[in-house]
């Protein structure tokens, strides 16, 4: 097998070594060759970032105990797993500009240097959003609302400062988050009330003077519902014919371990690729608990009230659920791979179990177990099912070149 590589190594060096140069329904050839010679050696579970090196990225939201290297299971984790990271919280606009005269860089600092430590492509998570955002930013001095030419000045203000002071050392930023309202219309957010829907192209165009090289992002939830969806494609069209610069499109992932089916992710997958722009599984989970509400959004306002029922895993999960969360994933993952020639990246919102916003939401103090790697640290069965997807691009590879 390892023979076997090599000469498909050779064979299929015009691919570069990497499949954003040209499409080919399987890993590209230096991405097979490089998981032969792993498998081939022995290695049979080979980390996530090399199981998917010359497929995609794969990442993790990294919190502020582990970007200061205090978390030493997840920690151990993030450096032998990813290859990329985006910030929980240490980006947003309270923790940067907390104040109308001031910002602190303290938090966000470490966390690029964190990501430059260990040679990462690092995400900023976000520019724009109508959470976790000081009331002040929308006021005056007397406390009325502004104009829209106030709040357009704060904007590029915040973007120019907080993108300029990271030129070069970010990779891809999340310059407008959550936008849009379940129906796929705008969300009637400060912003938009403010400024108008306009506001959208504008941080666009900040972010892309504040750093030219960097990789520009549209991020949502939901976006799997096709009203959203609908809305979402709309809403970047419209941004690319004013000439903004919008490099990519996040689809959070935050998804229930029955749905959306493997269709609909990948008809919206395509959805967005068809605009000729990136698309990265930004903040991927898998909710197993009971809803506690109606619906399955992930706006972070949402709240509900629990019972027994609702928390039905306290002690674990059965066997029975791992196995359907290691299908789960392998599901998920095989359209991820079907489609790795538009994928930029695969971003998992958290580390262990432990760290996820899921254990508080919608409902708070729930035990949820959505990632890879449970509270000890451990790989669960899903895991392993992920690596085997990239084994079966493996062998479809192998199978379809004559092997």
């Amino acid at each position: 097998m390892l023979r076997s590589a090599l000469r498909s190594f050779k064979k299929n060096a015009q691919h570069g070594g990497c499949v954003r140069r040209s499409y080919c329904v399987a890993p590209c050839g230096a991405a097979l060759a490089f998981l032969a010679v792993s498998f081939a050696q022995g290695q049979t579970a080979p980390t996530l970032k090399d199981a998917y090196r010359g497929l995609f990225r794969i990442g993790t939201a990294v919190n502020a105990a582990q970007f200061e290297e205090r978390d030493g299971r997840g920690d151990a984790i993030i450096e032998a797993q990813f290859n990329t990271i985006s910030p929980e919280n240490a980006l947003k606009w309270q923790s940067v500009h907390p104040r109308p005269d001031s910002y602190n860089f303290d938090l966000s600092d470490r966390y690029v240097a964190f990501g430059e430590r260990y040679k990462m492509f690092i995400v900023g998570h976000c520019l724009v959003w109508h959470s976790q955002v000081p009331q002040w930013v929308f006021r005056d001095v007397e406390g009325k609302t502004l104009t829209r030419e106030a709040l357009l000045e704060r904007m590029h203000d915040h973007i120019r400062t907080v993108v300029g002071r990271y030129k070069g050392r970010i990779g891809g930023w999340d310059v407008v988050n959550e936008a849009l309202s379940e129906d796929g219309t705008m969300r009637p957010s400060p912003w938009y009330k403010i400024i108008g829907d306009d506001y959208i192209l504008k941080a666009f165009q900040f972010a892309h003077e504040a750093d030219p090289s960097a990789e520009l992002y549209y991020n949502d939830y939901s976006l799997e519902n096709v009203a959203k969806r609908k809305g979402a494609v709309a809403l970047i069209r419209k941004l690319k014919a004013a000439g903004a610069t919008i490099t990519g499109a996040g689809l959070q992932g935050h998804v229930r371990i029955d749905r959306p089916d493997a269709q609909t992710e990948a008809e919206t997958i395509e959805a967005f690729a068809a605009l000729g722009i990136r698309v990265n599984i930004s903040e991927l989970d898998v909710d197993v608990l009971p809803r506690t509400i109606r619906t399955d959004s992930a706006d972070v306002s949402e709240t509900a009230t629990g019972t027994a029922q609702s928390n039905p895993y306290t002690s674990g999960l059965t066997e029975e659920m791992q196995q359907r969360l290691a299908k789960r994933y392998a599901e998920l993952f095989g359209v991820f791979v079907q489609h790795h020639r538009v994928m930029g990246r695969v971003t998992f919102w958290g580390v262990t179990d432990g760290d996820s916003w899921l254990n508080n939401f919608p409902t708070r103090g729930r035990t949820n177990y959505p990632l890879l790697f449970d509270r000890d640290g451990k790989p669960k069965p899903a895991f392993a099912a992920v690596l085997e997807e990239a084994k079966t691009a493996l062998r479809l590879s192998w199978r379809g070149a004559g092997n």
